[in-house]
């Protein structure tokens, strides 16, 4: 993990359930330290890109829903109502460091259409040119088929292979990778360190997520693969304390840490 030291262009995603209380209120007191944090690591001189989920809980929250809405529509204009709240949120909290933040909203399409990905990765050099910090989240308001089938870790890889980046670290609800579940199995211990994602780390993933989000291990593991196919090295974390960010990239042993295939690191 000493490698991470090193990385200077990093990719964060934070999901819902760290951002929000179990009633799907905004964590505001973890919301703000973990900006604090990124702005200091972008002081420090490196580029920071956040990959946040959290407009459908923060939208829920906002309209004083008890549940997440069970159809797209429903859920359409939840993202609506939430990313509006989010961004604001997320100006507020930076600009308090000095920092400037864009919005980039993204669908399957932009990636896999050849002029769209250029404009995408033209536009992120520019907002590393200009030393601005993008916010990235899936256009959940109109991309209809993100909104059922996608996941912001998919996502997060996908950007961070975008953008070739050096790291990506995924905030979650749980310390990491472990062999067992750790709800459940007393005994369960975190796995440090994997070199290789095999069928076998994927049948240690259990079930989906949370009812504030989606996916689960699985789909984290998904986009660890991704990454660490491109070379990128990858670490799965609790983003419960976001301090124990600085740990991580002061070298220590933090989640579990995925080395990227074909990084030299």
């Amino acid at each position: 993990m000493a490698g991470l030291k090193s990385a200077k262009r990093i990719v964060f995603k934070v999901g819902t359930s760290t951002l929000t209380y179990p009633n799907g209120k905004t964590n505001i007191r973890r919301l703000a330290k973990l900006v604090s944090i990124l702005s200091d690591l972008q002081n420090e001189g490196r580029e920071i890109v956040l990959v946040t989920s959290g407009a459908i809980g923060v939208g829920v929250g906002k309209l004083g829903l008890k549940e997440r809405p069970s159809d797209t529509p429903g859920r359409q204009a939840a993202a609506c109502i939430g990313q509006c709240e989010l961004m604001f949120m997320y100006d507020k909290f930076f600009s308090e460091y000095s920092h400037t933040i864009g919005q980039l909203l993204i669908t399957k399409s932009d990636v896999e259409n050849e002029e769209r990905r250029n404009n995408l990765v033209n536009a992120f050099d520019n907002m590393f040119r200009f030393g601005a910090i993008p916010i990235v989240n899936e256009n959940d308001s109109v991309a209809v088929e993100e909104i059922v089938y996608g996941d912001n870790d998919s996502l997060s890889a996908i950007v961070a292979k975008l953008i070739n980046a050096d790291a990506l670290v995924i905030l979650t609800d749980i310390d990491g990778l472990f062999n067992a579940n750790p709800q459940e199995d007393d005994n369960a211990r975190l796995i440090a360190f994997v070199d290789e994602i095999t069928p076998e780390i994927k049948a240690l993933a259990g079930s989906a997520g949370t009812k504030r989000g989606t996916g689960g291990m699985i789909t984290k593991l998904n986009a660890a693969q991704i990454s660490t196919e491109a070379g990128i090295d990858t670490v799965i974390m609790s983003g419960s304390d976001p301090r124990e960010i600085y740990k991580l990239f002061d070298g220590h042993q933090i989640g579990t840490f995925f080395k990227g295939k074909k990084s030299d690191k």
